[in-house]
């Protein structure tokens, strides 16, 4: 099987005053000063989606929710932060190599405009998002048309990566059922990834608000299909129609929190490879599995259930795996099993050394 992979990851940041810079505190004009100073690269637009606002030039934009008039045209973009995206590699590598120096760029040109970059999956002090002004007419009837766009008060205060991977030459069918096994395994590949213990301005009573919130409203895992008819109607969706040739096929698994170690990213495109190489597996699910998502995000590895399970995975990627040198990039997934700790485990313990959010997550992204 030959397997394709790209990561899109979103940074998050402290402003030059120490605040979390999100909507509330940036405009768009704040974040696009950073992304105008990056470079271009013209042959990624094969592989990269630019889309309608035109705001997706490049490898890093700004992650954000458009604001429409009353027509199709874009007005305001309140930022919740940058995202990065790979281009697609052949090989897991070639996709953490990319992601790492692309990383080290914008943090330089971020640097230069009092902005570092922090690790957080959900925004640490605000619980929701609601545009002001509220939404008119035209946007309102936008968001009807699009089930998934109606959890924007979900997403804008949210952050994680999308792993994306494929495989050459399946067929749609082999595609999407890829696609609902790692539909319902999603509650025990989700805490290997677990860094938002915060909420609220405090520290909240689990390890991951985002899964908590989240899972249920959005998807768990993406398939890309081509044609309508290959749709599988479900709320969140499982399938969307491909807006470029490049993403027929793709897999994208959503579920995961924030890295700030990318050597995670690594093992856990690992791990997908390995479970989609296996074929002893037999759960599926279309939508995720909200309760045990909720069950997972408040315990984690402590939970008997999830852990056994996740253990279980691990094995089974390793098995199907066996001779592949990418076997060895599941080393990291194998510690946090070993010591049942995740990142959020050394965020909390921060926090509480530090008295301070803003102080916790300033210690993340190692230089």
């Amino acid at each position: 099987m030959k397997f394709y992979f790209g990561i899109e990851h979103e940074v998050a940041f402290l402003n030059q005053e120490g605040k979390f810079a999100d909507f509330s505190q940036t405009k768009f004009a704040d974040f696009n000063q950073i992304v105008e100073r990056l470079p271009t690269y013209p042959d990624d637009y094969s592989q990269l989606r630019v889309g309608d606002a035109g705001i997706r030039q490049k490898r890093w934009y700004i992650e954000g929710f458009e604001r429409f008039a009353d027509s199709d045209k874009v007005i305001d973009c309140l930022p919740k932060g940058i995202e990065i995206r790979t281009t697609i590699h052949s090989n897991i590598q070639g996709a953490l190599t990319e992601l790492s120096e692309s990383f080290r760029l914008l943090r330089e040109i971020a640097a230069s405009y009092g902005f570092s970059p922090v690790l957080a999956s959900f925004n640490p002090y605000k619980t929701v998002f609601e545009p002001q002004p509220p939404l008119n007419d035209y946007e309102l009837k936008q968001l009807q048309a699009y089930p998934d766009e109606q959890t924007a008060n979900i997403y804008m205060v949210t952050y994680g990566p999308d792993l994306n991977i494929s495989v050459a030459d399946l067929p749609i069918k082999s595609v999407i059922d890829i696609g609902k096994k790692l539909t319902y395994y999603s509650p025990y590949i989700v805490p290997f990834s677990y860094s938002s213990p915060f909420y609220n301005g405090d520290l909240w009573s689990g390890l991951s608000v985002r899964t908590f919130v989240r899972t249920g409203k959005r998807s768990a895992a993406l398939v890309f299909v081509q044609k309508p008819e290959q749709l599988i109607h479900s709320i969140p969706s499982l399938t969307k129609i491909a807006r470029i040739p490049a993403e027929v096929g793709r897999i994208e698994f959503k579920a995961c929190d924030s890295c700030d170690d990318f050597s995670t990213y690594a093992a856990l495109l690992a791990l997908l490879k390995g479970l989609i190489l296996d074929k002893t597996l037999l759960g599926r699910a279309t939508i995720p599995d909200a309760d045990l998502h909720q069950i997972s995000a408040k315990e984690g590895f402590d939970n008997e259930d999830i852990f056994n399970h996740a253990t279980k995975l691990l094995q089974v990627a390793e098995i199907a795996l066996s001779n592949d040198p990418d076997i060895n990039l599941l080393t990291p997934l194998k510690v946090m099993l070993a010591q049942r700790k995740t990142k959020s485990h050394e965020l909390i313990e921060m926090f509480q050394k530090l008295g301070s959010i803003e102080e916790a997550i300033r210690h993340t992204y190692p230089a």
